[in-house]
């Protein structure tokens, strides 16, 4: 079992993206917001974060460098359904700044944890626990 965190502004993201992550196994943190995400990694030190792009107070490509900064191996699935806004695509944007891997909203649930679980596998020795 995998902790991950959820950084997302909708609730009934978090809640569904949480409950499937549960129902797979997963300890589940959440966050509304970046700022909000990193006190709560900070003190939780999550196996991996999840988090939307477009959010109020923090938003999301600035959470990852943040992220990045404070815990360069960490594994970082970002997801978004604004997707490309004035010619530029947050998606592939987040990529470049770390994200290990990227959806865009909406996406079936089962594809959800297999990239989380994909990505815990891919994981450093020490980070997450490889899931079957």
């Amino acid at each position: 079992m995998a902790r991950v965190l959820i950084i997302d502004d909708a609730e009934y993201v978090r809640q569904t993206l949480g409950q499937a992550l549960e129902d797979d196994g997963h300890a589940v943190l959440m966050a509304t917001n970046g700022r909000e995400g990193l006190e709560v990694f900070g003190a939780e030190r999550p196996d991996l974060v999840i988090t939307d792009v477009l959010m109020p107070d923090m938003e999301g490509i600035e959470t990852i460098r943040e992220l990045r900064r404070i815990a360069p191996e960490l594994k970082i699935v970002v997801i978004s359904g604004g997707g490309r806004v004035n010619n530029v695509d947050y998606l592939e944007l987040a990529r470049k700044f770390g994200a290990a891997a990227a959806l865009r909203k909406p996406f079936p649930l089962d594809e959800f944890c297999r990239v989380v679980n994909d990505c815990l596998i891919a994981a450093p020795a020490g980070e997450g626990e490889p899931r079957g």
